[in-house]
């Protein structure tokens, strides 16, 4: 049996380590596996945790906060031989053999497969899968909703189908918070992309993948619990996240067809914070300035 390398991204992660460590044996049943964490100088105790906790890790301090993907990245450098990888958030909680059915279901043009995610106290599977970014989906978006606008496939990103999360279901691309990656299409694709600090970063490479024909798949036998982060509800990071969209938009499509994207997701931050959301004006006063996707900023 080859060896799956879990790969984690730690900054400033004390706090959750300790449940995802606890569960990443059960998660990990059935499997020749070994743990390699990038940490993106942590200010808090993260890698005391992990000497304490998981003393066989591998751990690799970038000796800067990084971003993701760079993390990511040395991870997998110092991974040694591995035949796939899971790379996983901190805050992730898989339940017992989640990881092995992720690695059974490679293959047949899978080269990514993804859990179901319940967020904390939930029984309702977070809505996962993603479609393409377009024009007509940013309006859609815009214009009615994300989640209404889900019911058709044209006008949003968003899968709402509940069907669609209960069985084996391709998309375009998926949350990547716990995401299981065959040793081909990591071979063919690469390393993930570090001019994203954080976000869009997993979308780039699920939409990379499948451009060589490697497929991104859930499989909702496999189970995961995702404590979630702020993005929501963070001004800053809700920027990042709505900047980065954009960005990757125009690194796959020319000047008119971002500007119209552009556009659609201004009109939809602009709306939001017509609200009272603070998140949306700020993502809207970034989006609004010149020069805002010239780079990837960071925390």
């Amino acid at each position: 049996m080859s060896t799956v390398a879990v790969i984690v991204v730690t900054w400033n992660s004390a706090s959750v380590l300790p449940g995802f460590l606890d569960a990443l044996p059960d998660g990990m049943t059935g499997l020749d596996w070994r743990l390699v964490v990038a940490d993106n100088d942590s200010a808090d105790d993260t890698v005391e945790v992990l000497r304490t906790l998981a003393p066989d890790a591998t751990v690799v301090q970038t000796g800067r906060n990084a971003g993701y993907a760079a993390g990511v990245n040395a991870a997998l450098g110092a991974a040694g031989e591995y035949g796939t990888v899971l790379i996983c958030n901190p805050d992730i909680r898989m339940r017992e053999g989640c990881a092995k059915r992720l690695v059974d279901s490679l293959g047949e043009g899978v080269g990514i497969a993804v859990p179901l995610l319940y967020e904390e106290g939930s029984d309702t599977p977070h809505r996962s899968l993603r479609r393409e970014s377009s024009v007509a989906r940013a309006f859609g978006e815009a214009l009615i909703g994300n989640t209404r606008a889900g019911r058709f496939p044209r006008l949003s990103e968003l899968v709402t189908d509940p069907a669609a999360y209960r069985g084996p279901t391709r998309a375009d691309w998926a949350t990547g918070a716990l995401m299981a990656v065959s040793g081909d299409c990591l071979a063919v694709c690469g390393q993930w992309d570090e001019s994203f600090f954080l976000y869009s970063e997993e979308t780039e490479y699920c939409l990379r993948a499948r451009d060589r024909g490697y497929a991104t798949q859930l499989e909702p036998t496999a189970e995961a619990v995702h404590l979630g982060g702020d993005s929501q509800v963070s001004p800053r990071l809700w920027t990042l996240l709505t900047l980065n969209r954009v960005r990757l938009y125009r690194k796959r499509h020319g000047p008119l067809a971002t500007a119209a994207f552009r556009t659609a997701v201004l009109l939809r931050e602009t709306s939001r914070a017509a609200l009272g959301r603070p998140a949306a004006r700020a993502a809207a006063a970034a989006l609004a300035r010149p020069g805002a996707l010239r780079r990837t900023p960071g925390p």
